[in-house]
């Protein structure tokens, strides 16, 4: 027992002076913080727990963690761990990885992470990209959340990566067909189709054939009546129409 508590901290030292993560497993709560086995009895603080104030402590109890050693005194048999140190060590790790594995056109996978009304924020793994509300759809969309949810898993192309400013531009349409191919064997003159109307203007009203494929009905194209004033008297936004 005695040899295999002076080899733990012989480990513990040799950890603390080479920056190396050891793991540990939560036993308890205790004043201030934690209680972790690693080799000897350790103390975490609630403030190292987590990367961000984490308020149920509980949750991490019986848990194997990876920790840092922040200080540690042998002859006091005293060690101080933290759980934040070792994660953002993992997340610089994943971050370097990523960036070093990115270029523009590349296919990625990430998870979103939030959604403004410009766009949504992508996890790459350890760094962010932005996907712009133009580049989610083919079709027209009023907000991310129409498409996008919080936690959901997409794939995404590369479509700018400045990798000084750590800034990349992701699509989501892009890594889809464009509907635009192939368009004229699918939508041939004279051929009848049915499509929802999505815009009206003085000149006409334009008709979702598919998302991302649009056509315009001409205000003169839309009754043989000569005294027709606006399209919204004849059709209106939502509405299905043959044309």
């Amino acid at each position: 027992e005695r040899a295999a508590r002076i080899r733990a901290w012989d480990n513990l030292e040799r950890a603390y002076r080479e920056r190396l993560m050891v793991s540990g497993r939560v036993l308890g709560k205790i004043k201030g913080g934690l209680s972790v086995d690693v080799g000897v009895r350790a103390f975490m603080p609630s403030s190292h727990a987590d990367l961000r104030p984490l308020h149920n402590l509980d949750a991490l109890i019986g848990q194997d963690i990876a920790v840092r050693i922040v200080k540690l005194n042998r002859r006091r048999g005293n060690v101080v761990v933290s759980r934040k140190l070792a994660l953002e060590e993992e997340m610089k790790a994943r971050k370097e990885a990523v960036l070093a594995a990115l270029e523009e056109g590349a296919l990625v996978t990430g998870t979103v992470k939030g959604l403004t009304e410009y766009g949504a924020f992508i996890d790459l793994g350890g760094i962010d990209g932005l996907l712009h509300v133009s580049d989610i759809s083919y079709g027209r969309i009023g907000h991310p959340s129409e498409v996008l949810q919080v936690g959901q898993e997409i794939t995404v192309k590369v479509l700018k990566f400045d990798r000084e400013k750590e800034r990349i531009s992701l699509g989501l349409k892009q890594a889809l067909p464009d509907p635009w191919e192939g368009v004229e064997a699918k939508y041939p003159v004279n051929h009848r189709v049915i499509g929802r109307v999505v815009s009206i203007t003085d000149y006409g009203a334009f008709v979702e054939l598919e998302p991302g494929v649009e056509g315009l009905i001409h205000v003169s194209e839309m009754t043989w009546s000569r005294r027709l004033k606006h399209p919204s008297k004849v059709v209106k936004v939502g509405d299905q129409v043959e044309a």
